[in-house]
């Protein structure tokens, strides 16, 4: 059994108090020689820790590890993040030095793929309309098929644009409905995409195909302002568009003549900016379903965050290979 390695938790006291229960801090205790059971907040306080220290445990609030704290930390071997994206809190001398870096991405990805699924459940069975209807008219009329036949979700199509965490989460949930489900992603293959569970093809085929079109693509240079006013022209009549990625992807403008239009329904959960103006039409909108960055973990689903981080630290201090590791070569193409 390897040696339990010197560890400590570098990140604001809230997010441990929050996150960290009682169980999840004896684990660490049994696994690891944790230096302190309070959080740091910065590496001057960590500074007699530093030589020895082998497992970082950071999170929200912990500063960038630049180029003198790796140099402080010779021993380092692994940065488990207790949170999502590590990029920009890392500076490229700890990836050349060899050590590992995990976060907790997977475990978030879980409620952000419920929210889409339940998204789209309401959405092709009309729920928020009929729901508006009833509400207004105090009559239960549930529409036929002549009145209505878009109406269900057996064997609706739906696209996800981008083979991420969240993504692939989504595509596994749809796998137990009779969906028909079509995948973007650049970066995979057609095989991958069938192994996956869904059929690869180009961004206009998706789009012009699809019941609901749900994006899941990272915010980078290449896909600033990906899906404008050509894009969203494919989309079929009537077909609903849901964003929990980052709004910036999509021109928003655009994005709102066809709304405003009344040809397309939209779930939104993520805008530009994140909070928009009080004059912004999408919160009048009847065809528009507007959550204040929700989807993603809240509550008790951030246990799922500390659940993953103290099994993957487990799993490193057993001398197993991780899980969740995130690799340099990588960061290009990723949130």
């Amino acid at each position: 059994m390897p040696a339990a390695p010197v560890t400590a938790l570098l990140m604001h006291p809230v997010v441990k108090e929050e996150l960290l229960r009682d169980d999840h801090m004896r684990r660490l205790d049994r696994c690891c020689e944790l230096v302190s059971t309070t959080p740091f907040r910065s590496f001057e306080e960590l500074a007699d820790h530093l030589p020895y220290l082998q497992v970082l445990i950071s999170s929200w609030g912990c500063p960038r590890i630049e180029l003198e704290a790796a140099k402080a930390m010779p021993r380092l071997k692994l940065v488990a993040h207790l949170a999502g994206s590590v990029k920009g809190f890392i500076d490229d001398a700890v990836w050349r030095r060899g050590v590992y870096v995990s976060n907790a991405v997977s475990a978030n990805a879980v409620p952000v793929a419920e929210y889409v699924l339940a998204a789209i459940l309401f959405t092709n069975k009309h729920v928020l309309d009929l729901a508006a209807f009833y509400r207004l008219h105090h009559e239960n009329r549930a529409p036929w098929t002549k009145e209505a036949p878009n109406v269900g979700n057996y064997r609706k199509v739906i696209g996800i644009i981008g083979a991420s965490h969240v993504g692939r989460k989504l595509i596994e949930l749809l796998g137990h409905f009779d969906f028909r489900v079509l995948l973007y992603d650049p970066y995979i293959t057609a095989l991958e995409g069938r192994e996956l569970g869904a059929q690869k093809v180009s961004l206009a085929e998706l789009l012009s195909h699809s019941d609901v079109v749900s994006l899941h693509a990272p915010l980078l240079p290449d896909t600033r302002d990906m899906l404008g006013a050509r894009e969203f022209a494919l989309m079929k009549d009537g077909a609903t568009f849901i964003n929990t990625a980052r709004g910036a992807i999509v021109d928003q403008e655009a994005l709102i003549a066809e709304l405003e239009s009344g040809r397309l329904h939209a779930v939104l959960d993520t805008t530009e900016p994140e909070v928009l103006p009080a004059d912004s039409p999408l919160y009048q909108l009847s065809n528009v379903l507007l959550t204040p960055h929700i989807a993603g973990s809240l509550g008790t689903e951030t246990q799922r965050l500390a659940d993953c981080l103290v099994e993957e630290i487990e799993r490193f201090a057993q001398g197993h290979a991780l899980k969740n590791r995130v690799r340099y070569e990588e960061l290009t193409r990723l949130a």
